[in-house]
């Protein structure tokens, strides 16, 4: 059991490698391959939790901090390439990208330090900083940079806020339909990045959908309470 804890810390792990992948595409603004590692990467994220609870790593691997090494690699793939990648694109031009570069990242750290960001369901207490989504669903969608504007100023402010974001795996509630329309999600990114963010009405509709469901969700059950 130890050995099998122990490579979960070395899956999770991985993470950061993939990090460095999509800030290399980055660095030569090859948008599309940036999004295909930052999704193996969110996939990666999604899978290593299930293991670690599996294998009680805490427990059976407790020289390394699993939730600790999570977070780094999560800043990394969460929050700083995609600030960068809403910079270095083009989506803000001018003075809104230097905002939300600046923002981004001064926000979320505040948001990964804070005791109180899960709460009694599994859920995220205010915006996780799940930047990656936001700013890869916005490299499909292409919305005015003044409405980009406004969402990130709106979601670096719900960091801070008492409202409810679900995580796909985690949060009972709701999941028979979450996860699946979380893995569609994936699949429509992934396969955006793969004909290089080609206009295909089709494939927009529903990363816009399932982004919006993904957001509001939780939202939706602090106004919808649980009978029972």
């Amino acid at each position: 059991m130890t050995k099998r804890a122990y490579s979960v810390h070395l899956f999770t792990a991985i993470g950061a490698s993939l990090a460095m992948l999509a800030l290399l595409e980055a660095a030569q603004q090859n948008w599309a391959m940036m999004t295909i590692w930052l999704t193996v990467a969110f996939v990666v994220d999604g899978i290593d939790g299930p293991l670690a609870r599996r294998y009680a790593v805490t427990e059976n691997a407790p020289n390394i901090d699993g939730v600790l090494l999570d977070l780094i690699i999560d800043f990394l793939t969460y929050v700083m390439i995609p600030a960068y990648a809403l910079y270095g694109s083009g989506l803000l031009p001018g003075w809104s990208g230097w905002i939300v570069v600046l923002l981004i990242p001064f926000a979320s750290a505040l948001y990964f330090a804070d005791t109180r960001m899960k709460t009694a369901d599994k859920s995220f207490r205010g915006f996780p900083g799940c930047w990656n989504m936001v700013v890869l669903a916005l490299l499909v969608i292409v919305p005015p940079w003044e409405v980009i504007l406004g969402l990130v100023i709106a979601l670096c402010v719900a960091q801070f806020l008492n409202l409810k974001f679900v995580h796909p795996v985690r949060t009972a509630r709701w999941r028979w339909i979450t996860l699946p329309v979380a893995l569609v999600w994936t699949g429509a990114i992934a396969w955006a990045a793969w004909i290089d963010f080609a206009h295909f009405p089709a494939l927009t509709a529903v990363v816009t959908a399932t982004s919006v469901y993904l957001l509001v969700a939780g939202i939706a059950q602090q106004l919808l309470p649980a009978r029972g």
